[in-house]
């Protein structure tokens, strides 16, 4: 599956109020996702001396895919194709990498 596919799939189980017309939903439900993704983290730091289980992967697996689903939505919104989104960050990083500012500060190095 590309991102472009995942996207048409993800947004059709999208349901949220003024669907089509509100980034603003899918901007804060990938903030609390990636929350939940750290939190994940978190807890095995402090629980379990930062080994991470077979189950504990599960879980992060599902709260990465939520992650995803958010990402793609704010696309949809923004009426972006996902594909282009990965092509444009693998180009940034291929760029930056070639020029030797992969390390470093700032968005536009």
């Amino acid at each position: 599956m590309n991102f472009n596919d995942y996207q048409k799939q993800a947004d059709s189980t999208a349901m949220y109020p003024n669907r089509g017309h509100n980034y603003i939903y899918p901007v804060i439900g990938l903030a609390g996702e990636t929350g939940e993704v750290s939190e994940k983290f978190k807890k095995i730091i402090r629980d379990k001396d930062g080994v991470i289980t077979d189950e504990d992967k599960k879980e992060i697996v599902k709260e990465m895919g939520d992650v995803l689903w958010y990402l793609s939505q704010i696309c949809s919104e923004l009426g972006v194709e996902f594909d282009e989104v990965v092509e444009a960050n693998i180009e940034k990083l291929k760029s930056r990498k070639q020029r030797g500012v992969i390390h470093g500060n700032g968005d536009n190095r």
